[in-house]
């Protein structure tokens, strides 16, 4: 008796003991997914928090993480169910949506087709995202029933599902909005994985998880993200080197390999869907003269320029759409390298001894690189360029209003879809905040944005976005430059992260070995 029960008390030891060992090991584990902060570097902090009062990168990839869209846009770019778990179309102008039911914003509401009725509505009276939602009519947003709503255009427009996949349409809580006031920004509310926390501004955002997110399965595995302003690019990859950052963005072509050639790191390359051109204000002489332009156009090396900036990565612009965009018109000619040609439009518009411009760019040192040898080569045409570097939020509202010369910027073509790619950028209903800040007006192009955007038959729309693109190289608003990259540091413990072609990278996937 004594002998087994000397057995039982040992063999109850032993297993306590085993249970002690791996469960210490399995709460370390998980005490290191669960309390270890995700810190995120990027070149600038956020500006804005609230979906429709900014669309620019740095906002979007922290409200990525803080809304929940009615549409998900997967990194293939394939439509997949949001907060809308089905939906059909009614008739060419109409979509129905069946809401999940007991999806729980931050602040503890309950989402209903009120809310999202208020998100469009507030949207579409923004000058930032109108565009975004302008195909929708505000008297065909109806509230069918808590869980139901439908949601019609003025005229059929063929992307409308991809848009509302965009972060400018993660769905907001009427009563936050409405009870915060002015201060949303501050205190924004979604139903996405995670909450603000402590914001910093221009320092650090904060997210923690929201630990009533909807997708019970795709739950964040890290309880705390931290978003770090990190402007200068060298700066980026030496923190994630020392440890002091988990995940860079933007890594720029002299680092690649140092990050890639790192023991404790890894690159993750993926081409994306972005662009950065070198802008004309064409309202502002001499801008307004075409014969400008294309000088400035025929006098810069934009070949030599993406070798020494870029490094090899990304690949120089063909025209203003990426070639993994559909309809990207991937046969426009190049200006090219023509100094005397040049030199024979400057003279045409009387202005061959040339004139006084500044080149405007924000913290971005590749751009910074560009603005500075734009500067140089305008000489062999007589053009004094003053570079002038700005903070990020002073620099889109300066050229929101319309006050630069030339500026150097990019834009992400986030639903994939060329509407978004083009229509933003080069219809007149867009100058300033929507988009357009060359200001650019073309009535032709107007008339084929337009009928793009309502006509369903893919070879007409696609007719109509070659044409413009053709045009907008022969008018040159811009100077094409470059196709970008996903370029993403991550230390090597670092597990789950893919890159998003939007660049707007979904966190609650990740989590540390």
């Amino acid at each position: 008796m004594l002998k087994k029960k000397s057995f039982i008390i040992l063999t109850s030891f032993l297993m306590i003991f085993t249970l002690m060992v791996t469960g210490c090991g399995g709460e370390s584990q998980d005490a290191a997914t669960e309390s270890q902060p995700l810190i995120v570097a990027q070149r600038s902090d956020a500006v804005v928090l609230d979906p429709h009062a900014n669309n620019d990168q740095a906002s979007s990839r922290v409200m990525r993480q803080i809304y929940s869209n009615l549409i998900n846009q997967n990194e293939s770019m394939e439509l997949e169910p949001g907060l809308a778990e089905s939906w059909e179309a009614i008739d060419e102008l109409t979509f129905e949506f069946n809401l999940r039911q007991g999806v729980k914003f931050h602040n503890g509401e309950e989402l209903t087709a009120n809310d999202v009725a208020f998100t469009l509505n507030r949207a579409l009276g923004s000058s930032h995202v109108s565009h975004i939602v302008g195909a929708i009519n505000p008297d065909g947003i109806v509230v069918v029933d808590p869980y139901t709503i439908r949601i019609a255009t003025h005229e059929p427009f063929a992307p409308l599902l991809a848009h509302l996949a965009h972060t400018a349409t993660g769905i907001l809580n009427e009563k936050a909005v409405t009870e915060a006031g002015e201060d949303y920004s501050q205190s924004p509310v979604g139903t996405g994985p995670y909450k603000l926390s402590n914001w910093l501004v221009g320092e650090t955002v904060e997210l923690v998880i929201f630990e009533d997110y909807y997708d019970e399965a795709n739950k964040a595995k890290i309880e705390k993200v931290v978003f770090k302003a990190i402007a200068e690019d060298g700066n980026r990859a030496i923190e994630l080197e020392t440890g002091g950052i988990d995940i860079a963005y933007d890594i720029i072509g002299t680092d690649v390999d140092r990050v890639a050639n790192h023991s404790d790191l890894a690159m993750v390359r993926d081409m994306n869907l972005s662009t950065t051109y070198v802008g004309f204000n064409a309202e502002k002489e001499p801008f307004n003269d075409v014969r400008v332009r294309q000088a400035i156009n025929y006098a810069v090396d934009m070949d030599l320029i993406v070798d020494v900036v870029y490094l090899g990565t990304g690949e120089p612009s063909r025209g203003p759409l990426g070639g993994n965009v559909w309809a990207s018109n991937q046969n426009l000619k190049p200006y090219g390298y023509d100094v005397e040609k040049a030199k024979e439009l400057m003279k045409e518009a009387g202005l061959e001894n040339g004139f006084k411009t500044k080149i405007w760019t924000n913290q971005n040192q590749q751009r910074i690189d560009i603005a500075e040898i734009l500067q140089n080569q305008l000489k062999d045409i007589n053009i004094e360029a003053e570079v002038s570097i700005m903070d990020w939020g002073a620099y889109l509202d300066a050229t929101a209003a319309g006050e630069h010369d030339m500026f150097i910027l990019g834009w992400v073509t986030v639903t994939g879809d060329p509407d978004y790619g083009l229509y933003p950028l080069f219809h007149s209903k867009t100058h300033g905040d929507g988009g357009n800040r060359t200001f650019y007006t073309n009535e032709r192009v107007n008339e084929l944005l337009d009928l793009a955007r309502v006509n369903v038959d893919p070879a007409i729309r696609e007719a109509a976005y070659i044409e413009v693109q053709e045009i907008v190289r022969d008018e040159a608003p811009w100077i094409f430059t470059w196709t970008g990259e996903e370029l993403t540091g991550i230390r090597d413990n670092v597990k789950g992260f893919k890159n998003h072609p939007a660049g707007h990278h979904k966190l609650w996937s990740v989590y540390f070995e």
